[in-house]
């Protein structure tokens, strides 16, 4: 990278960063500042990202396994649409290390050149400013575009990532694809970003239905964060949540363990009084029409008093024959 991009790209962070409202007018901004102020980057570092060894790779791979065995299909299926465009795919754990990839060999020694490569640690804290490391500290999906980035030395490539939590709601790592070519256009960026954000979702459902193997498995209801999928056993008892179930619903592990039966989950306490107020009114009309509206005759066969039927009765808004 030439010299006067390096230091117009450090410029141009520094101008930022001494606008001391631009942290809370953009999230670009805020990680900048996180990347500076919090971790004391330099903009400027032109230095590789740090690899771990085989042993810590190994470790990283294992601590993950069960998500990663998960995600073969859906990480082949992604590369077969983004591979031959010069992106390659990566798999990460939660603290930024891609512990999976994907990528075509004719681009291997360009994509192992700048650390898109398994074993690199792509945290925030570590690089700063980067799909993978601000997808993880802000869990949320987003794309990192060439000077976007803040280390001068990474502005060559262009980053699109989702997270990915596991089955109990968790962060467990990220979904990444990256490119370093110059022509990537915006169109084309937001559509590799739908196929990720699609593919991280993917992932998380076959983990989710390999971690609950036996249970019924429903789709609920979204508001604000798109539903979800919730696990159920022959007692009809939830005793599993992805994220986004958790989140409309409130669901927590404490919850969960409590006996939660699937009815008190799918249907609003409101509605749930008014099916108990229909069948409470279905059983004293039977029993007034069975005695013929003697209303004497009917507390006695639902065992309760007159005078307690007569309540029922007032409170049902049911005419008292006599």
């Amino acid at each position: 990278m030439p010299e006067t991009v390096k230091k117009r790209h450090a410029a141009h962070v520094r101008d930022v960063l001494a606008d001391g409202s631009a942290a809370a007018r953009s999230a670009l901004a805020a990680s900048w500042k996180r990347s500076f102020s919090w971790y004391g980057l330099n903009p400027e570092d032109m230095t590789a990202p740090r690899v771990l060894s085989e042993r810590e790779l190994l470790d990283a791979r294992e601590r993950i396994e069960p998500l990663l065995d998960a995600a073969q299909s859906t990480l082949d299926r992604l590369f077969l649409a983004v591979g031959s465009t010069g992106c390659c795919v990566l798999f990460t754990d939660r603290q930024g290390v891609p512990v999976d990839r994907r990528g075509a060999d004719v681009d291997d020694e360009t994509f192992h050149r700048w650390g898109l490569w398994t074993g690199a640690v792509w945290s925030e804290e570590a690089e700063g400013t980067n799909g993978i490391g601000t997808c993880l500290a802000e869990e949320r999906a987003l794309t990192i575009h060439r000077d976007q980035h803040f280390h001068a030395r990474n502005t060559a490539l262009s980053c699109t990532v989702a997270p990915i939590y596991d089955h109990q709601g968790r962060l467990a790592g990220a979904l990444d694809v990256s490119s370093c070519r110059a022509d990537l256009t915006e169109g084309f960026v937001g559509l590799i970003s739908a196929a990720v954000v699609d593919a991280a979702r993917r992932i998380e459902l076959e983990h989710f239905r390999r971690m609950f193997v036996g249970a019924r498995l429903l789709v609920v209801e979204g508001t604000k964060h798109g539903g979800g999928v919730v696990a159920v056993d022959r007692d009809d008892l939830v005793i599993g949540a992805t994220r986004d179930a958790r989140l409309n619903y409130g669901l927590t592990d404490a919850r969960l363990a409590g006996r939660l039966h699937v009815d008190e989950l799918l249907f609003p306490e409101s509605a749930l009084e008014q099916d108990l107020l229909h069948l409470e009114r279905s059983g004293v009309q039977r029993a007034l029409a069975l005695t013929s509206g003697n209303v004497s005759a009917a507390a006695k066969a639902l065992g309760v008093s007159r005078a307690t039927l007569h309540r029922k009765l007032a409170r049902l808004g049911l005419t008292q024959r006599r």
